[in-house]
């Protein structure tokens, strides 16, 4: 006797997902903004900022002291290139390299400098996977940290959590393919109700402390950039932190909807619970009046440039109830998955040192 066979392509019901998108409704979301005036707003900021902390797992780490240790100085003519080792928590160790421009006056601005997926914080400070030195841009991050120091600021620039020397040991059984570095952290971190944002927004903010002990750094002029998961690592650590003054987004803001749910991502995207702030462009809400730049290529097939117009027509709204209708900008330029640093260094030197 046969079974008749069911088209799940015809009938949605058959697909899980299906129920999923029912509930997915980010404009009934509860923590959304919606406020109307600028106290409405700086009210909302309150409450949404301490509940985003609550779900990306802040806090979770037991503390330790940062003990910075530095283990590589390298001249590079017009600046010097630090790496520094840095206790992030009882159970984290944390490498970063600082670029230091050499003429520029101290104390020095600052840049968080966010790497997206690739080999690591390597690619963006002129290095090599194998640690040689690389003179030219290469690929889709093109060196921007060095781009930033040669623009007069100080670059701080971590190695992200599961990636180059922070990988993790996570063997793979015969005849599996290998995961992403971040998928088995991303998988566990998710079990114990944290995430892998979580752990590296956790990072930055330790970086930051680190940042305010050094005399020669002036943290009350700190900046973030990133691109991709990096761009991700930005938006979401300018919304918790607000000691970093403006942000630059590349490859990154857009919706929800539209990119992270609409392909496949790296487990690394994944936070239980963020459905409460609604779509992504909500969140600008709480870097709102700080200055934000996003960066969009036309060719961005992860994060189409489409719904990212969308998104940015969201987020000036939003900052149009701050005031502040000219503090968020977007270049869009023509380019695949890449930085594309037109505007973005200009912008960060005007809104941090001009």
């Amino acid at each position: 006797m046969s079974s008749k066979l069911l088209d799940s392509s015809k009938i949605k019901e058959l697909q899980p997902a299906y129920a999923l998108w029912k509930l997915y409704q980010p404009d009934k979301a509860p923590l959304r903004f919606t406020a109307r005036t600028k106290k409405e707003a700086e009210k909302w900021q309150i409450a949404a900022r301490n509940t985003l902390e609550k779900t990306l797992g802040l806090g979770i780490l037991p503390k330790a002291p940062l003990s910075p240790k530095r283990i590589e100085t390298v001249d590079k003519g017009d600046y010097v290139r630090e790496k520094i080792l840095l206790r992030t928590s009882a159970y984290t160790l944390m490498p970063v390299y600082l670029l230091l421009p050499k003429k520029a006056d101290r104390p020095l601005p600052v840049v968080l400098a966010f790497h997206g997926h690739g080999y690591g914080v390597k690619d963006i400070v002129g290095l090599w996977e194998d640690g040689s030195e690389r003179q030219n841009p290469d690929g889709y991050q093109k060196h921007f940290g060095v781009m930033l120091c040669k623009k007069g600021f100080a670059v701080a620039a971590p190695e992200i959590s599961c990636f180059g020397e922070r990988q993790t040991d996570f063997h793979v059984k015969p005849g599996q393919s290998a995961p992403s570095t971040c998928t088995h952290t991303a998988q566990l971190a998710l079990h114990l109700g944290t995430s892998a944002l979580g752990l590296r927004i956790h990072d930055g903010l330790k970086l930051v402390d680190y940042l305010e002990t050094r005399r020669d750094l002036d943290v009350s002029r700190l900046g973030a950039m990133g691109i991709s998961g990096g761009g991700m690592h930005t938006l979401f650590s300018t919304c918790v932190d607000t000691r970093i003054r403006a942000c630059v987004v590349s490859g990154y803001f857009c919706t929800f909807r539209d990119s992270i749910f609409a392909m496949t991502h790296c487990a690394c995207n994944y936070v239980p619970n963020l459905h409460v702030f609604g779509e992504m462009f909500n969140l600008a809400g709480l870097i709102a009046p700080r200055p934000m730049l996003v960066e969009s290529g036309n060719h961005d097939s992860i994060f189409p440039q489409k719904a990212v117009r969308g998104a940015v027509k969201n987020a000036e709204r939003i900052y149009q109830i701050f005031g502040a209708d000219g503090n968020i900008e977007a270049d869009y330029f023509e380019g695949r998955h890449q930085i594309s640093g037109r505007r973005a260094y200009d912008f960060l030197y005007e809104k941090l040192i001009g």
